[in-house]
C-alpha cells in the first residue's frame, strides 16, 4: 500500500500531525501498536496549559535538591539503579534550568504555548469534540503563605513578560469556586486562559475519527519495522510512503537511534488513579496541590489523581509509591471515595534536556521528520505541533518560527 506520508505514533501529537497533513491534501497512514490515545496521551491531567510559557525546570535550590536526594518527596522519586544512566541528561537539564538560560528558552517555547488553546479549540470544533473541552481554567492551591507568595510572584512575571492572565484567590473566593476543598487552604491562583479536558483518550479518539473522515487511514503496526524508503509493516501488509513522521513520544528514541541519530532523550514516568467523590462532593476545576506535587482533575470516569515525576528506566516495573504517598494527602484536600481502577495506570513523558520538543526535518534522511519530546506538555502542544509540521512539510508559511525546535541544536 502506498501513501504520501506515514505517521508513526497515534498519541495526541501523531494524530494531530496526521489530521493537519490530511487536511492539506496528503494521503496519510497513521500507525500505532494500539488504538489512538491509549499510551501516554491516555493518562495525563487533562490540562491545556496556556500559562505554561516557562517549561518545567530542574530545581536548583540546595534545600530542594537535598530533599529530592533523600527520595522521600511526594512530587519526585527516582530508581537508584537508573541514576548513572540518566546522569548526563540530568546534568544538561540542570544547566539549562539556570534562570537566565530558562528565560531564553521561554522566549521560544512561549511561541508554541501562545497557540495551544486556540489550536485545540479549532481542531475540537472540526472534530465535533468541543464538549470535551472545559474553558474555565484550572487552579493551584496553597497550604502555606510562603508557597502562595512564591507562585504569585511567578504568575506576575509571566503576566509581565507574556501576558498570561491569572486570578488571585483568597480563601473565601476559593471556597466559592470549590466549596468541597479543604477549608484550611490559604487560597489559590486560577489561570482562566487555560482549558481542561474531561477525557483525554476520548479527545484523541475524536481527532483520530476526524482524520479518518477526511480520508486518512489508521493501521495497527510495528514502528520498529520502519526502514529507509519509508516502509513499515502493519497487520494489513507493508506500507510505503515518500515521507515519514516519528511521533512516538517516549519510544521515539528507539526509531531515531536505529536510523543513526543520538539524541539526549529521557523519560519521566507518572501514575494516575480514579476515585469516586464522597458525600455528593463536586470538583469543578483541575487542582494542583503545589506543595505536594499532585493534581486532582474531574474526569468522565471520576476524580483523577495524577502524580509528579518518577525517574526510572522506561521499561522498569511499576513502582507507584508516589501514588500511595499522596493519596492520604489528597483525601484531606478533597473528599475522595473508593478507588475505581483495578490498578494504577503508568505513563511515560518524553523529555529533552532543554525542555523544548524536537519538531522538524531529520537532516540525515530525505523525507524523515521528527515530532516528539514534549515532556509535560504533550496534550497542550499536540495540535500546534501538528499544524507546524504540516506547514513545514507542505511549504506553507509557518504559524511560528520552527528554528528553535530543530534537531540540529543537539
Amino acid at each position: 500500500m502506498k501513501f504520501d506520508t506515514v505517521v508513526l505514533g497515534a498519541g495526541i501529537v501523531g494524530v494531530s500531525v496526521a489530521v493537519h497533513l490530511q487536511k492539506r491534501g496528503r494521503a496519510v497512514a497513521l500507525i500505532d501498536r494500539k488504538l489512538p490515545g491509549n499510551e501516554t496521551s491516555f493518562g495525563n491531567a487533562g490540562l491545556i496549559q496556556r500559562e505554561g510559557v516557562y517549561p518545567y525546570a530542574f530545581p536548583r535550590g540546595l534545600g530542594t535538591l537535598l530533599r529530592y536526594a533523600r527520595n522521600q518527596s511526594p512530587d519526585v522519586r527516582y530508581h537508584a539503579d537508573a541514576m548513572l544512566e540518566v546522569a548526563p541528561f540530568l546534568w544538561r537539564y540542570w544547566r539549562n534550568s539556570h534562570p537566565a538560560k530558562h528565560a531564553e528558552i521561554a522566549k521560544s517555547y512561549a511561541t508554541l504555548i501562545e497557540h495551544c488553546v486556540s489550536e485545540h479549540r479549532a481542531l475540537a470544533a472540526e472534530a465535533g469534540a468541543s464538549a470535551l473541552l472545559r474553558p474555565i481554567g484550572w487552579i493551584k492551591v496553597f497550604r502555606h503563605a510562603a508557597a502562595r507568595d512564591t507562585e504569585t510572584s511567578h504568575a506576575e512575571q509571566w503576566h509581565r513578560e507574556y501576558g498570561v492572565e491569572f486570578e488571585t484567590l483568597d480563601a473565601p473566593r476559593l471556597q466559592q469556586l470549590e466549596p468541597d476543598l479543604d477549608k484550611r487552604l490559604q487560597g489559590g491562583l486560577r489561570y482562566p486562559q487555560s482549558d481542561s479536558v474531561s477525557d483525554p483518550n476520548a479527545l484523541v479518539t475524536a481527532y483520530a475519527r476526524y482524520f479518518e473522515a477526511l480520508g486518512g487511514r489508521f493501521f495497527i503496526g510495528d514502528a520498529d519495522t520502519l526502514r529507509e524508503g519509508w516502509q513499515v509493516d502493519t497487520r494489513e501488509g507493508a506500507i510505503t510512503a515518500a515521507s515519514a513522521v516519528i511521533a512516538l513520544g517516549p519510544w521515539s528514541d528507539r526509531a531515531s537511534t536505529r536510523l543513526g541519530y543520538r539524541l539526549p532523550l529521557a523519560v519521566k514516568r507518572g501514575y494516575h488513579m480514579h476515585y469516586a467523590p464522597r458525600r455528593g462532593a463536586r470538583l469543578n476545576h483541575p487542582i494542583l496541590d503545589v506543595e505536594q506535587g499532585y493534581v486532582l482533575a474531574p474526569m468522565a470516569r471520576g476524580i483523577r489523581l495524577t502524580t509528579g515525576a518518577e525517574i526510572a528506566r522506561p521499561d522498569a516495573a511499576k513502582t507507584p509509591v508516589q501514588l500511595d504517598a499522596v493519596e492520604p494527602i489528597a483525601r484531606t484536600l478533597f473528599p475522595l471515595g473508593e478507588r475505581l481502577d483495578a490498578e494504577p495506570w503508568m505513563g511515560r513523558r518524553p523529555c529533552t534536556p532543554d525542555m523544548m520538543p524536537i519538531i522538524g526535518p531529520a537532516k540525515k534522511h530525505q523525507g524523515l521528520w521528527f515530532a516528539f519530546g514534549h515532556a509535560h506538555h504533550g496534550l497542550t502542544l499536540g495540535p500546534v505541533t501538528g499544524r507546524l509540521i504540516a506547514e513545514m512539510m507542505t511549504g506553507e508559511q509557518t504559524l511560528v518560527d520552527p528554528r528553535p525546535f530543530r534537531v540540529e541544536r543537539f
